[in-house]
């Protein structure tokens, strides 16, 4: 076992502050994201964001870190109250829109540190250990959330706190994009952990590995559970992919030293709308999914799609 052998946390000690790693320049959105956050993009009628601290809220999280950078100050504006506007819509009887505006501000306290260069994901998380200290804590990526009726923290919280090490978050994907994504080799929990869902041990990660050299197709996506050694393992850590200091790689660290790994693998619907691609198919899946727009807003969906249709086969 190395010096630098970091022990799991206390069996029983649970993550009860969560980290959002928010402050890329979101290229890809650009010239939308000029000056408006990626994190603060509709979808339908609340923010990406919004979506992703009600996780954590639903969760048992009410303490949320926002590792923010320039031109980022509304993320914090969108959960603080706006009296205002509060009164306005309760002096106009709007009282379904006064406690939507209110309900922001009551999710959980937040909590922000401005990081002054974006060097990986790893680099943004160590920002966070001044906030955090040694305790586990939950990191959730900045554009992507689970769907409410199949969650995915909570259970990921349980078993981080039985086994005292790191919680990773899995999809199967399909081998051509195995070159995307921070990549598994896992074997079997064993019995000990027979009561969890799609659990597996992990054995090695590798960061965005060429096809004919990924382990598996199971991806580590933008939910993890840790404990406060993964600071350390973080200084310890050389730049890797892209220049970059990787959080797979500090987390590849802790393993190799002993630390369990443990991923489950999620199978509910994961929005990511990290790219314009998957964005729009979220704003369409869930405005269809709701009760005050789904019904007219899909026999619209329909009349557009079969016009396009219609359109092409009139080209042909």
């Amino acid at each position: 076992m190395s010096a630098h052998t970091p022990h799991a946390q206390a069996h029983g000690q649970r993550a009860t502050k969560a980290v959002i790693p928010a402050a890329g320049l979101a290229t890809r959105f650009l010239p939308a994201t000029k000056a408006v956050p990626k994190e603060l993009l509709p979808v339908v009628d609340r923010p990406v964001l919004q979506y992703i601290v009600e996780e954590a809220s639903r969760s048992g999280i009410n303490d949320v870190l926002l590792i923010t950078g320039r031109g980022k100050t509304s993320m914090v504006d969108h959960f603080d109250r706006q009296p205002y506007l509060e009164a306005r819509l309760e002096a106009k009887g709007d009282l379904e829109r006064l406690a939507a505006v209110r309900g922001t501000s009551e999710l959980a306290e937040i909590y922000t540190c401005r990081q002054g260069e974006p060097l990986g994901l790893g680099h943004a998380v160590s920002y966070a250990e001044s906030h955090v200290g040694d305790a586990p804590f939950a990191v959730l990526l900045g554009d992507e959330f689970t769907e409410e009726s199949q969650p995915l923290l909570p259970q990921m919280i349980d078993l981080q706190s039985r086994t005292g090490g790191i919680v990773l978050a899995f999809i199967e994907i399909p081998e051509d994009q195995v070159n995307r994504y921070g990549i598994a080799s896992v074997s079997d929990a064993g019995p000990e952990y027979a009561d969890v869902e799609n659990v597996v041990r992990v054995t090695g990660l590798v960061e965005k590995p060429a096809r004919e050299e990924a382990p598996s197709n199971l991806a580590v996506v933008g939910r993890y559970v840790l404990p406060g050694t993964i600071f350390d393992a973080i200084r310890r850590t050389k730049p890797g992919s892209g220049g970059e200091i990787q959080l797979t790689d500090a987390m590849a660290l802790l393993l190799a030293e002993g630390t369990p790994v443990h991923g489950i693998v999620y199978r509910g619907h994961r929005y990511d709308t990290g790219m314009p691609l998957g964005y729009l198919q979220a704003v369409v899946q869930l405005a269809s999914e709701r009760d005050d727009l789904g019904p007219a807003f899909t026999e619209w969906l329909k009349s557009f799609v079969a016009g396009l249709d219609g359109n092409a086969g009139k080209a042909a």
